[in-house]
C-alpha cells in the first residue's frame, strides 16, 4: 500500500519529468498493467519518463529508448528493435515429440534458415530466418518429409531478456558475483 501512495502522489502532480525506480515491483499483474497505462498516458501527454526496473517485459513495453546496464556500466543502449536487431532477428522454434529426431529435424529445416545451421537443445531446435512469410508452411512440409513429429512450432522475435542474456551471459536478476579483493566489495 506504501507504493502504491507513493506512485499515486507523484503521479497526481503531473511533473514534466518523472523518475520511477522499478515502480511495479510487489504489485500484482492487474495493477501492474494498471500502472503501465497511466505511465502511458502520461507520456502520450508529454511527460518525460526515466525508468529503471530490472522487468525487461516493462521496458519493452513502456521505453523509446533503452540502456542496458551491467555492472553499474552501460553496455548498449537503443530502441528497443535496435537491441533486438543487434542479437538476431526472428527464429524459428520447433518443439519435437522426440527428442531423438534433433538431427533429422536439423537436416530438414537447414534451407530455410539464415545460412547458419539450425541447432538443438533438447527437444527444442532453433532456426535463424531471413524472412517470416512462408517459414512455417515450408518448415511443417520439410519436418513431414522427413518423418519428423512436431509438438510446437513457432516464429518469434527475441526479447528483451534474450538481449541482455546475450549481452551480459547472465539472467538480468542474477547477483553480481563479488570478487575477494581483500576486502573492499564491487563498485
Amino acid at each position: 500500500m506504501r507504493r502504491r501512495l507513493d506512485l499515486a502522489a507523484a503521479l497526481v502532480a503531473r511533473p514534466p519529468v518523472l523518475f520511477l525506480d522499478e515502480p511495479t515491483t510487489g504489485l500484482d499483474p492487474r495493477s501492474r498493467r494498471g500502472l503501465w497505462d497511466t505511465i502511458e498516458g502520461r507520456v502520450s501527454e508529454g511527460t518525460t519518463v526515466l525508468l529503471t526496473t530490472q522487468y525487461l517485459e516493462e521496458a519493452d513495453r513502456l521505453a523509446e529508448r533503452i540502456a542496458v546496464l551491467d555492472h553499474g556500466r552501460v553496455i548498449a543502449e537503443g530502441t528497443s528493435d535496435e537491441l533486438k536487431d543487434r542479437v538476431g532477428g526472428e527464429r524459428l522454434e520447433v518443439t519435437l515429440l522426440n527428442p531423438a529426431d534433433a538431427d533429422r529435424a536439423i537436416d530438414a529445416l537447414a534451407p530455410l534458415g539464415d545460412g547458419n545451421r539450425p541447432v538443438a537443445e533438447g527437444a527444442r531446435v532453433r532456426l535463424a530466418i531471413t524472412r517470416r512469410a512462408g517459414v512455417i508452411a515450408a518448415a511443417v512440409r520439410h519436418l513431414d518429409e522427413a518423418g519428423v513429429d512436431v509438438e510446437d512450432l513457432t516464429v518469434r522475435r527475441p526479447t528483451l531478456d534474450d538481449v541482455f542474456l546475450t549481452l551480459t551471459g547472465k539472467r538480468a536478476e542474477e547477483p553480481a558475483a563479488e570478487e575477494d579483493d581483500g576486502g573492499e566489495p564491487p563498485r
